[in-house]
């Protein structure tokens, strides 16, 4: 891993998330390379992280080994019909982070023969606790597989998965995430300063039940169906509460919800990956 070099097209916040876990876990910054529209953005890259660094997006794809994608869905067309002839020449692995671009779609662009790992990660990567799934395209071999998946693993956890479309549903459920439960997390700040509490004292009770909840389930070899069984005392305050989301119709809801987001992740493919 460490003799590779990784260049990073786009400079946002998810590459840098990417490039600091790198370095954290001993990838010299020497051999990582970022490009961006933004002179201030690059700027900040080489004082803060010493990174090597360029506005010409193919002199970044011909000095890597591996090529990070890390730019908005709508431009990804235009970026990698530029870089496709330094691609064809260096023929680095491809690793796209951008949701709805299809690895057919990439391949069209980039040349036929390109190996393409495609991810979608989420947001808690920002903090080290992101949750990444991987695909692989045929012309990707078990070193750069894991090529790709040593650099996601950087920034959380990183899973295969065996067949490119499940990555919608992957998008409906850690991709989009993060804000559900944020949304609950909202919900409950406000009702509990309906009910009296201040917002400060609110806000962290919620964050740390949310962290401390989280947390068991990663530890537990229990399913979330029994360690809710476990906190919920017969007839106690938690049972009428949990009765109260049923009677609504929670699990429809969040059925309802995961499969909109599903949809409109393969609606998005047809529409950004148009060839």
């Amino acid at each position: 891993m460490n003799t590779r070099t990784i260049g990073f097209i786009g400079g946002g916040n998810m590459a840098t998330s990417l490039m600091s876990g790198l370095i954290a876990s001993g990838h010299s910054a020497q051999q990582i390379w970022v490009s961006d529209t933004q002179h201030v953005t690059l700027q900040t890259h080489r004082d803060e992280l010493k990174v090597n660094t360029s506005e010409d997006n193919s002199k970044v794809a011909a000095e890597s080994d591996v090529v990070v994608l890390a730019v908005k869905p709508k431009f990804m067309r235009e970026v990698t019909m530029a870089i496709a002839p330094a691609v064809q020449q260096r023929r680095p692995l491809i690793v796209s982070i951008a949701a709805g671009i299809s690895q057919a779609s990439l391949s069209a662009w980039l040349g036929a023969d390109s190996a393409i790992v495609r991810c979608m990660p989420n947001t808690p990567a920002l903090v080290q606790t992101g949750a990444t799934v991987l695909h692989a395209n045929a012309q990707v071999n078990d070193e750069q597989k894991d090529l790709a998946e040593n650099i996601l693993r950087a920034v959380g956890l990183a899973l295969w998965i065996d067949d490119e479309s499940k990555l919608d549903a992957v998008t409906a459920l850690s991709g989009s995430g993060p804000a559900y439960f944020f949304l609950l997390m909202e919900a409950m700040e406000r009702v509990a300063q309906d009910m009296g509490l201040d917002e400060h004292t609110a806000r962290l009770l919620i964050q740390q039940t949310a962290l401390g909840a989280a947390k068991i389930a990663l530890e537990s070899t229990e399913s979330p169906m029994q360690l809710r069984q476990r906190v919920t005392s017969p007839g106690g305050t938690t049972q009428k509460a949990i009765e109260t989301f049923q009677s609504h119709a929670f699990a429809d809801i969040v059925a309802q919800a995961l499969m909109a987001a599903r949809d409109r992740s393969v609606e998005m493919s047809q529409q950004l990956g148009a060839i």
